[in-house]
């Protein structure tokens, strides 16, 4: 999409807003940024979910612009003005897969489905405690915690993976796996589901679901550690998985299980929360708390997955860390090396996004939405 049509788009969007929401507040682009000197090539800008505050109904959708710089603020509400409580409560996940854009709503048990340059709603995919969505051929995955959100330790609803036809936007099938899955990652016909067990607390899961792809039958499950959450697959065949420890005597680890064998090999010992793998580069956050000293402990770091190395605990180098209060998103700009990274602050009230240069010194920060958390780049086909 051409600047102007851009502008003409956003134009049209704000006309609509005005037009069928006077009671909105309405949000303005703010130039973040001045132009960079290169061209962005095929990355048109991303997408930036804002969780909203759990029952609030506020979870709301931001976008930056590379060719413009510009970062326009709930650009769902702006595009589907006629939708009575927009996003709706608690934003999960965000990807795009063909012309689609796919927002998880985790506690309004649905996935968004929008056109994915345009933000405008084609549809919802009814999944209840609905976690996170990957793709494979025509058919998009999603984990489900099935069951309400209630705290108990005797808790015993599974939950399962959630087959859905893009084309129609229906579940098709369900395969159960252990309980409260969160991400999965589909590698080799194969579909890996981290099972953390979080509403269990402190009964909580240690397993790696393993799902046939063509069968869409659970084959194993591979022991890793309490309260698995996050899973991303390297090139040399690793499955990278967070363990967010018990919160009191066992840590939050980093582990890797050998995807040829589906075997768990080892750990390194250090506190993710969130990461995002970008060539050998494993740029991740960790804020650990600890019901023992009541406190967190935040780490930024990188990890060389190749020499299965931590290469640094800190990639800010300005010492502009001190502003974050709690990191809560991450993202890599697979060309640039940027790195944006999302400050929740106190969960309730509107966050920040930080880009990061590559030297890891701060380049500029802008307002987002409430607990901004996962992004999606937009790229030009």
């Amino acid at each position: 999409m051409k600047k102007k049509q851009l502008s003409l788009l956003i134009a049209s969007i704000c006309f609509c807003f005005v037009s069928c929401r006077d009671e909105a507040e309405i949000f303005m682009p703010e130039i973040v940024t001045t132009p960079p000197e290169d061209d962005i090539t095929q990355i048109k800008g991303f997408y930036l979910l804002n969780e909203g505050n759990m029952g609030s109904n506020k979870s709301t959708l931001d976008y930056y612009d590379y060719a413009t710089d510009e970062y326009h603020r709930n650009i769902y509400g702006a595009a589907n003005p006629a939708i009575p409580k927009e996003l709706g409560d608690v934003g999960n996940d965000i990807k795009i897969y063909g012309s689609k854009l796919y927002a998880v709503i985790n506690c309004s048990n649905k996935v968004e489905v929008m056109d994915k340059s345009t933000a405008c709603r084609l549809g919802q995919i009814d999944i209840p405690n609905c976690r996170y969505i990957r793709f494979h051929d025509a058919y998009a995955y999603v984990t489900s915690y099935s069951g309400p959100v209630e705290l108990d330790p005797e808790y015993r609803q599974t939950g399962y993976v959630a087959k859905v036809d893009t084309a129609t936007l229906e579940v098709i099938d369900r395969c159960l796996v252990g309980f409260q899955p969160d991400e999965l990652e589909i590698v080799d016909n194969k579909i890996y589901v981290a099972n953390s067990g979080g509403y269990m607390f402190p009964n909580y899961e240690n397993t790696v679901s393993v799902i046939d792809i063509s069968s869409f039958i659970e084959i194993r499950r591979i022991n890793v550690a309490r309260n698995l959450h996050r899973l991303r697959a390297d090139r040399y065949n690793n499955l990278w998985i967070t363990s967010r420890g018990d919160y009191y005597t066992q840590a939050s680890r980093l582990y890797w299980i050998d995807m040829n064998t589906d075997q768990l090999v080892d750990s390194l010992d250090v506190a993710v929360s969130n990461f995002h793998l970008e060539g050998d580069s494993l740029y991740f956050y960790g804020v650990e708390w600890s019901y023992i000293t009541t406190g967190n402990t935040v780490t930024y770091g990188i990890v060389d997955v190749a020499k299965k190395e931590i290469l640094t605990r800190n990639f800010i180098t300005d010492g502009t860390e001190q502003a974050i209060r709690v990191p809560y998103g991450i993202m890599v700009n697979p060309l640039t090396k940027d790195i944006y990274l999302t400050d929740a602050k106190n969960y309730v009230s509107p966050g920040t996004l930080y880009c990061f240069g590559s030297d890891g010194r701060q380049k500029w920060n802008v307002r987002t939405g409430d607990a901004p958390a996962h992004f999606v780049l937009l790229i030009e086909e």
